[in-house]
């Protein structure tokens, strides 16, 4: 009898606050962004890391914005990885941000939402840009973009 093996674990990834916005129809693909985001990376091994996404709007990110980091408010995406060992991390996502960027990038709402899950990992798994116009052309916004581009490309493959 030939010996069994475990199927290779992947990544939990956990998404909440899709259906508010009537957008639960993304939850595979956007799963899908921060498994390819967290294979990208170096930091931590991708099978071990347990991260939460939130969509919220624009009030909550502006609270959380306020209280977490000093800041005034709402922004498209807030990351919090917790603690030492395995990425474990706290993802927050205003849906209603990444509408008016989108709107003004010219890129539909889908792409834009991969694009802050992908960027919101990144952050947690401890990369990070500096601010203003210098942020793409960042290490940080490069790997996203190419990651980006995989996860489109293999959107339009299948």
């Amino acid at each position: 009898m030939p010996p069994t093996s475990e199927p290779a674990r992947d990544a939990t990834i956990l998404i909440d606050g899709l259906e508010a916005f009537g957008l639960d129809g993304l939850r595979s693909v956007l799963e899908q962004a921060g498994r390819i985001a967290l294979r990208g990376q170096v930091l931590t091994p991708p099978e071990e890391a347990e991260v939460s996404i939130a969509f919220l709007g624009d009030a909550e990110l502006a609270r959380l914005n306020a209280e977490w980091l000093g800041r005034e408010g709402p922004t498209d995406v807030i990351s919090f990885g917790l603690g030492e060992g395995p990425l474990v991390a706290d993802i927050y996502i205003s849906v209603e941000t990444a509408r008016r960027q989108a709107e003004e990038y010219g890129v539909p709402l889908r792409e834009e939402l991969l694009r802050l899950v992908v960027h919101g990992v990144l952050h947690a798994a401890g990369y990070d840009h500096p601010e203003g116009e210098s942020r793409n052309e960042s290490e940080m916004f490069e790997l996203q973009e190419r990651l980006l581009e995989r996860l489109l490309g293999d959107q339009r493959e299948t």
